[in-house]
């Protein structure tokens, strides 16, 4: 690095990618200066300059080495860093500036004295993370699946026997259980990802309790749909209508595959026809009603939105919107890595809830390609009006506006 390049970003301050340590730091001190850097947005370690800004430089020769050293004993999994010198910045003083990227295997951890401690960076200052910043890190990197987490306090009587024995049946074309042999229940949903067996009882999991749950806003606040309906084209005007969608995904099933009692992404689409109103022209004699929106495109992204949303979130519903203009649906939780709205337009697929996904399948909500976004909602609505899907990804959420 040249000199005028590390002066102009000494000039602007320590930050939430920039830290300042002198040449004696301790590498546990360095690892975990990196770690935090690395479980946020990446950033630069300056070797040399102190807390102020000062240039007080390096001592030790081999110093680069060493950090390579920490960067593969002290962090989990080990990193290679990018470093570089830039030499000579006041006489005789040189600075070794250590660059890590985002991290691809998020969280790192910094090990010291046998212990793992996750770090992350706010502002300034480097702070240990928190349970609530760790969960979406391990699930989006797969080493952790929220979804076949046990919901404490349930029980299997929190889940609604009905539809798991129409899911069985009618949906999976198999036999049941008795209704009273709770050990053969527990044996098949646990093999199903649906209970998980904890200190000798059958507790349901997060995905089990989304999909068949009695009670789904008890254990699981964050479980519904936030439904409202503006006047106007945006959010300034009082609602119009604002309603709290709660319950189980699935529907409970008649023996003809008639609705006996709707799921969640069947509330969502009541509440759209309610609150919208069709063109109609006349045909040959024969009234013809064309809604808003396509049914198909609207169904497909609510299953998405309600099948990938970031279930770690607590606190926050999925939500839908209607404008006088258009539509949009708000999943919380940012894309899982790797996956981009270019990635999805040409039909990169990914499940971040694999059960969720599993059985909604099996209902027939998802097809088993997963490319709804690119075989259905967009040329759904290219032939519906002739519109583009906007399909906006940001760091708490992902949207999905359709327009009329």
């Amino acid at each position: 690095m040249k000199r005028e390049e590390l002066f102009d970003l000494i000039s602007g301050g320590e930050d939430s990618g920039l830290e300042f340590k002198r040449d004696g730091i301790e590498s546990h001190e360095t690892a975990r200066v990196l770690v935090g850097l690395l479980n946020v947005e990446g950033g630069t370690l300056l070797l040399g300059v102190e807390d102020d800004g000062t240039v007080s430089g390096t001592s030790r020769t081999d110093l680069d080495e060493w950090v390579a050293e920490v960067c593969r004993h002290k962090i989990d999994p080990p990193i290679i860093p990018f470093l570089s010198w830039a030499r000579d910045v006041e006489p005789g003083k040189n600075v070794l500036v250590v660059r890590v990227p985002l991290g691809p295997d998020k969280p790192y951890a910094r090990v010291h004295r046998g212990r793992r401690t996750y770090f992350v960076r706010v502002g300034s200052t480097t702070r240990e993370a928190c349970r609530e910043e760790l969960e979406p890190m391990f699930q989006a990197s797969g080493r952790l699946r929220y979804g076949v987490k046990p919901v404490p306090g349930a029980t299997l009587k929190d889940l609604d026997g009905r539809r798991l024995r129409n899911y069985l049946t009618s949906v999976l074309g198999g036999t049941a259980p008795d209704r009273d042999d709770l050990d053969e229940w527990g044996r098949l949903l646990v093999n199903l990802d649906l209970l998980v067996e904890s200190s000798g009882l059958f507790v349901p999991t997060v995905d089990g309790m989304l999909l068949f749950g009695s009670s789904v806003s008890r254990f699981l606040p964050q479980s519904g749909i936030r439904a409202l309906c503006y006047p106007g084209t945006n959010r300034d005007y009082p609602a119009r209508s604002d309603q709290s969608l709660k319950g189980p995904l699935v529907p409970l099933l008649a023996v003809d595959g008639s609705f006996v009692e709707i799921g969640l992404v069947e509330q969502a689409m009541d509440f759209v026809k309610r609150h919208t109103e069709p063109t109609a022209w006349l045909d040959g004699g024969r009234r013809v009603d064309r809604w808003p929106f396509p049914e198909a495109v609207v169904r497909e992204a609510v299953v998405n939105a309600l099948v990938h949303r970031d279930y770690t979130i607590a606190g926050t519903d999925t939500t839908l919107l209607l404008f006088e203009d258009r539509m949009e649906i708000e999943s919380p939780g940012r894309l899982p890595n790797t996956v981009t709205v270019e990635g999805m337009k040409t039909g990169l697929r990914y499940a971040r809830n694999q059960t969720l996904v599993n059985v909604m399948r099996d209902y027939r909500y998802v097809e088993a390609r997963g490319m709804g976004v690119r075989d259905k909602i967009i040329p759904g609505m290219r032939r519906h009006n002739g519109t583009e899907p906007d399909l906006i990804s940001e760091e708490a959420r992902f949207i999905v506006r359709l327009w009329k």
